[in-house]
């Protein structure tokens, strides 16, 4: 079942309507993809879509790249908490023009990697030409994915870490703690950070 159509039928999102009509590829991503979605979380959709063939290719159409008036380029549509009342759900949608989406490929962007070694059970909707992509998926990997992914895994764990910190921070000015308590203990994470660097030099 397409989220993309079932919300645009319900004029909860609205993306040109070619991107409705060329979807090729859509999968439930994030916490629900990974198994840890709980109740409240909300649902990630990724996905693909073909655009018309002036957009792929604008000299088609008599566009001459950086001469004259040029077509509006098109590359992805994102929305944000978008709240069906009916199923009440919350949704984070984007949706790629499969030219773009190819590139984040090939830079082995994880975000985009990820939504193609989804479970199969996070396929909401997959077109024949989704499936040879879906199929053909390994074909992106390569060395440089491992900068990539490392890159991505460290920002994640400083994101948990600056968050665990400001919780503590807030906790502690609840509880009225200490203020010197407080800044010992953030003060030796920042010092467990520049250990952690001169590590990995």
């Amino acid at each position: 079942m397409s989220y993309v159509k079932t919300l645009y039928s319900k004029s909860l999102i609205k993306p040109p309507k070619f991107v409705v009509d060329g979807m090729q590829y859509e999968v439930m991503t994030g916490s629900i993809a990974y198994g840890v979605a709980t109740d409240t979380s909300d649902i990630d959709i990724m996905g693909i879509t073909i655009p018309p063939k002036n957009i792929v290719f604008p000299h088609l159409g008599g566009t001459i790249q950086g001469f004259g008036r040029q077509i509006q380029k098109f590359e992805q549509f994102q929305s944000h908490h978008i709240k069906d009342i009916d199923s009440k759900k919350e949704y984070d949608m984007a949706i790629y023009n499969i030219v773009k989406f190819f590139q984040l490929c090939m830079d082995n962007n994880p975000n985009i990697l990820d939504s193609l070694f989804v479970p199969q059970r996070c396929v909401l909707f997959c077109t024949q030409i989704g499936n040879i992509i879906r199929e053909n998926r390994r074909l992106f990997l390569h060395r440089g994915s491992w900068f990539k992914f490392k890159g991505y895994a460290f920002s994640q764990i400083s994101k948990m870490r600056n968050k665990t910190i400001n919780e503590f921070v807030t906790f502690c000015r609840q509880k009225e703690i200490p203020t010197s308590i407080t800044i010992e203990v953030v003060e030796g994470e920042k010092k467990l950070r520049k250990m952690k660097k001169k590590l990995d030099k």
